[in-house]
């Protein structure tokens, strides 16, 4: 049978100097090396971005779709019934609320700076075809979907999958490295492989709350610009960063979780309201109609994206590598380096959901939304653009993504207000992963203490600090293309370590199934299983 739920250990929490100075060595180094020497430190990343897009564009290619093809496969065999936790046991939260934090956590700022700006690059600068056409229009739109669809909540339903099994139902800690337990052993796992493990999570997880970080501060002063006409200046970014930056970072540490929830349900208000006006205020029926149309592209076009290369785009083969450096495989880098974050927090809202429930839930609840979003702001923008010589959204989405948003916005009524409603929306959407993301940060760098207690405030203010640094210093060396490369590349060692999961996954759960049911399939299974074959 299955291992009881975990227990107290009333073990105290203290630092675990290998994996704090570890990652901390290694995000620092680099972070000096871009504020030291911020152009040649551009241009070589530049030039490892190419390298990389033609060098491991396949990996990339096949490693997501393992991913989507792996966690649908396990929620409907005959492991989907298994629990993350032990058989006994029952959810800790109920589905509503569980449903909400699931759309909290899939929900960010970065919604906000692509939902006008990407299909409008896509429009003229397609991967192939002819840039300004409808067809560019539609084929934008399929791609704005595909980088935001199934395959990025497949990694958060990994991760949260293998966090959460190994930890509520075989006692093992919270943490990345519990998942190789099945392939490397407890010597390995509790030795150099772990520890390795965990600085990688803590690497990619901090450069993914730095790209949130920018994101947010570009977002945020792009519209305090648009309603105040200060000047775009690096200056101007510096200041709105650094004060994002020392109010998520007081967030993170003054205990008022109730706050942060409730401004979080405030915000999904907010969010929805800001669609529902846009919709009800825009070609309502047009609107409808495009959403229908690009969520059947998208699903048409699902295998076919899922693997597709650009290969044979003849004379622009070089053109369409590049852009798939700078958008796809940022994509799948970007999602990657969010899975930690999400998926132990997913991990942690899930005790006592089943595989399935869990896969189900991670990778549909925020979905629905989140491909609504951005087909009725991106129809909007391509309609404004198309239709309606709105050359200015155009240009903002090529030159300062940031501001496309409220150009758009700009073309209905009340105006300056719902501008200034998504500047606040948009802070609160930087403001609770920000939060939450420092304390996951300190939580992966400590250890001892119980499976469910947090690390202690000045670690956390730490990681607040080592993240605004870092922040700043890809800003000042490449604006956002810099961050845009680095997460790529810390993208991929990890890449690596989610294909264990899988392996590990399977291992663990074939064993707990043979010793619930033996090697006969069973004729009556027990009822709180629920399984299907």
């Amino acid at each position: 049978m299955s291992s009881a739920s975990p227990t107290k250990t009333n073990e105290q929490v203290r630092l675990n100097p290998t994996v704090f100075f570890g990652s901390t060595a290694l995000i620092l180094v680099l972070t000096a090396a871009l504020i030291l020497f911020p152009d040649s430190a551009g241009a070589a990343l530049a030039r490892t971005q190419a390298w990389l897009s033609h060098s491991f564009g396949w990996y990339y290619m096949l490693a997501i779709g393992s991913y989507l093809f792996f966690v649908v496969w396990i929620a409907f065999s005959r492991f989907g019934t298994l629990k993350l936790g032990a058989d006994h046991d029952k959810p800790d939260f109920s589905y509503g609320a569980w449903a909400g934090m699931l759309f909290s956590s899939g929900i960010g700022i970065s919604l906000l700076y692509f939902a006008a700006s990407e299909p409008l690059d896509h429009l003229y600068n397609p991967p192939e075809g002819t840039p300004g056409t409808a067809q560019a229009a539609r084929q934008a739109l399929q791609l704005t979907f595909l980088h935001w669809g199934v395959h990025g909540w497949a990694i958060y339903a990994l991760v949260g999958l293998a966090v959460g099994y190994f930890a509520y139902r075989h006692r093992q800690p919270l943490a990345l490295r519990s998942a190789l337990y099945p392939i490397l052993g407890e010597r390995w796992v509790k030795g150099a492989a772990g520890h390795a493990v965990d600085i990688f999570g803590i690497f990619v997880t901090l450069l993914g709350l730095v790209t949130n970080l920018g994101i947010g501060a570009l977002q945020v002063s792009s519209g305090l610009e648009y309603l105040t006409g200060m000047e775009h200046s690096k200056t101007t970014l510096l200041i709105v960063l650094l004060v994002m930056s020392l109010v998520a970072t007081l967030a993170a540490v003054s205990g008022i979780e109730k706050g942060i929830r409730r401004l979080s349900n405030l915000n999904i208000i907010l969010f929805s309201s800001l669609l529902v006006f846009v919709l009800a205020c825009g070609s309502t029926l047009e609107l409808l109609n495009g959403f229908v149309q690009n969520l059947g592209d998208y699903l048409n076009g699902l295998v076919l994206k899922t693997f597709d290369l650009y290969v044979y785009t003849g004379g622009g083969a070089a053109k369409s590598e590049e852009w798939l450096g700078l958008w796809t495989l940022f994509y799948w880098a970007w999602w990657i380096s969010w899975a930690p974050f999400v998926g132990m927090f997913v991990a942690r809202i899930s005790r006592g959901r089943t595989v399935r429930e869990l896969v189900c839930g991670v990778m549909l609840i925020p979905l629905g939304f989140t491909l609504a979003w951005l087909s009725v702001f991106g129809n909007s923008a391509l309609d404004l653009v198309m239709n309606h010589g709105a050359a200015d959204i155009g240009k903002a989405a090529l030159e300062q993504p940031s501001m496309s948003i409220y150009l758009l916005l700009e073309h209905y009524p009340l105006a300056k207000i719902v501008i200034g409603v998504s500047i606040f929306v948009g802070f609160v959407l930087f403001l609770t992963p920000a939060d939450s993301g420092s304390v996951m940060l300190a939580n992966l760098s400590r250890q001892g203490g119980d499976l469910d207690e947090d690390a202690p405030n000045w670690l956390r203010i730490l990681w607040s600090v080592i993240v605004t640094l870092v922040t700043i210093g890809l800003l000042f060396a490449g604006n956002f293309t810099a961050m845009q490369t680095v997460v790529v590349l810390a993208g991929l060692p990890f890449s690596a370590v989610l294909i264990l999961f899988m392996f590990g996954l399977y291992k663990a759960m074939s064993a707990d199934y043979e010793r619930l049911y033996g090697h006969a399939r069973p004729v009556a299974r027990p009822a709180e299983l629920n399984a299907v074959g």
